[in-house]
């Protein structure tokens, strides 16, 4: 798994990317066939506070690209919210995969009589 984290506006000291990091094992648990992790924090140039810190990602698993961004004034809760949004995504996909159909008794064969 590739994973790159880069900020715009923002330099991404060791604190912010060991805390992407721990908040991606989750993520990672419930689903490991993550192929490339992006991950995008911003600050951006607004006059308003509110919702100026940005986090996005964008989560490449076979068959399907996952992306997800989040604002918020603080961006350690603009993260944590990100990764509530992407676990539920990737456990959606991962339901989606799985097969849930059953062979139906008809075309089971029991001992068919002669």
């Amino acid at each position: 798994m590739n994973l790159t984290i880069s900020g715009h506006h923002l330099e991404v000291t060791p604190a912010l990317r060991e805390y992407v990091v721990t908040k991606l094992d989750r993520v990672t648990r419930h689903f490991d066939q993550v192929v490339d992790i992006n991950v995008l924090l911003t600050v951006e140039k607004q006059k308003e506070k509110d919702r100026r810190q940005r986090a996005e990602i964008t989560v490449r698993v076979k068959g399907r690209d996952i992306f997800v961004e989040q604002s918020h004034e603080d961006l350690y809760a603009a993260i944590d919210q990100l990764m509530d949004k992407l676990d539920r995504q990737v456990c959606r996909h991962k339901e989606m995969l799985q097969d849930h159909h059953h062979a139906s008794a008809k075309r089971l064969d029991l001992g068919a009589a002669p």
